[in-house]
Formats: structure tokens, C-alpha cells, sequence
């Protein structure tokens, strides 16, 4: 199956295509025609075999290219013409920032590419998104970053992953990446072990009505201060939190990505 994670389904109707020679511009064009109700092509059929339906607010496909798997992303009707480009620019300032990002590709200068962190050469990996794991609506405010930090802590045992995932959430503050739900985190199971999954989905985005989806300290639109005092809540070093919130608006600033007001 090309699903995300490592999970099998029977029968396998999935087709594993291998092309380094794809018509983005085509598969991208048919896909504004379906989101407009305006279909009338023939590349349906291959559409789905590309990918199906990841999921997500933006038209997306699998591909597999030069041997790396990749997840693509075409422009939906309300996004501006440069949204993978955008896209992108965040992507390197997130990993700039600390945050462990996947590869990531700017196919044909304009539709952005997130390497599958879910396959590697040895195989496919278990994930879950947090929206799976406590069965919440990731459509509506339902968590507090608080939930996610103290989820992340008991699920890793591990405080340098609540420390990533913190960093996380003050990179989607910063940048004002208000699309924050439940089903934008995730974790991996390797080795036996649960880990904070790579960062995906962080651009600028309005969110629902213009706040966070994930509040901070039940806060939508949350200060500095709600950001430290969840930091607080969940029992993070106070000087370390604070050294991250001061780097990751510096760099943002420097790369006049700084988007809160």
C-alpha cells in the first residue's frame, strides 16, 4: 500500500510507479479542474494511481523518483501561485530553526516535495498522528499545546523529544502557522520505541477563524508569555525554553519571516 505508516490492506489495489519523467504541470492542472468541479480529462485513473488521497487541504500525490519516495503537492483553487515556493522557504528556515525536518524539493521551481519520512530503504515505519491517537476532531479547537508536550513525554520517555516538539510550537507561533491541529503531529514507532515524527505542514496559515487550532495555554492567539507558561506547565527548564523561543524569532526575524504582529 502507498497509505502513510506501515500498515497492510488486503486486497492491494495500490500501484507502485517509478518515474523520473512526470508531467507535474498536467497532474497539477487536472487537479484544479476537480477541485472547480470542472473535470473533464482523462487522468483520473492516474491521479489515483499517484497517490489517491493523502489527505490535506492541498491536492497531493506519491511519486517515486530516482528511487527516493516523495509526496508532491499542487496548489489548491484559494492558495496564491507561489504557495510551493513559500512552502519550501519555511521548510529550510524550519530545519535553520532546529526542527528535524524530511527532505525537501522544489520540483520544477514551483511544486514543493516532502521526502516520505515513513519509508526508508530497510522498509515502512509506523506512524500515527496525535489526532489518531486520542481520537480528536482535528477539524475544530479541541488540544492545548500543553496536551501535545505531556502526550509527547509519556508516549517517548524521552524530554529531548518534548524539547523538539516545544521548538515546534514556537516556530508555528512565530510564523503563524495556525493550521496547528492534531493530525499536523505525529509519531514513529522505531526500534521498538515511539519518537516525535519530522516536521511537516509548517507555513504561515490562517487557521480556523484566524487563531491557532491548537491553543497555548487555552489561548488562540497566544503572547510569549502562554508559550513559556506551557513550557512551565510541562516542566521544561525555563532558561532552555526561553533561549529557544529568543533563537527561533531571531532567525525568523533575520529571514524577514517573522509573520506575528
Amino acid at each position: 500500500s502507498t497509505g502513510r505508516g506501515a500498515l497492510e490492506y488486503r486486497p492491494d489495489e495500490s500501484v507502485d510507479i517509478e518515474d523520473s519523467s512526470f508531467d507535474f504541470n498536467k497532474l497539477a492542472a487536472e487537479s484544479e479542474k476537480i477541485l472547480a468541479s470542472d473535470y473533464s480529462g482523462g487522468s483520473l485513473e492516474t491521479l489515483y494511481q499517484y497517490g489517491g488521497s493523502p489527505g490535506g487541504a492541498r491536492p497531493k500525490i506519491f511519486a517515486k523518483i530516482e528511487g527516493k519516495e516523495w509526496l508532491v503537492k499542487f496548489k489548491s483553487a484559494s492558495d496564491p501561485i507561489d504557495v510551493g515556493q513559500k512552502e519550501y522557504e519555511y521548510s529550510l528556515l524550519a530545519r535553520e530553526c532546529g526542527i528535524e525536518m524530511p527532505e525537501t524539493h522544489l520540483f520544477e521551481d514551483k511544486y514543493f516535495g516532502v521526502r516520505r519520512y515513513d519509508r526508508t530503504t530497510e522498509g515502512k515505519i509506523h506512524t500515527i498522528s496525535i489526532a489518531g491517537l486520542l481520537n480528536a476532531d482535528y477539524r475544530i479547537p479541541c488540544l492545548d499545546y500543553t496536551d501535545l508536550l505531556i502526550l509527547c513525554r509519556k508516549l517517548t520517555l524521552d524530554m529531548e523529544q518534548v524539547y523538539m516538539l516545544f521548538r515546534q510550537m514556537v516556530f508555528n507561533v512565530a510564523i503563524c502557522n495556525r493550521d496547528d491541529h492534531a493530525k499536523n503531529f505525529s509519531f514513529q514507532l522505531k526500534g521498538n520505541k515511539w519518537q516525535l515524527s519530522p516536521a511537516y505542514d509548517v507555513l504561515p496559515s490562517n487557521g480556523f477563524n484566524g487563531y491557532h487550532t491548537t491553543t497555548a495555554n487555552n489561548q488562540g492567539d497566544p503572547s510569549w508569555e502562554d508559550v513559556l507558561t506551557v513550557a512551565s506547565n510541562v516542566g521544561l527548564n525555563m532558561k532552555r525554553a526561553k533561549s529557544i523561543c529568543d533563537e527561533i524569532i531571531e532567525k525568523c526575524k533575520v529571514k524577514n519571516m517573522y509573520m506575528r504582529r
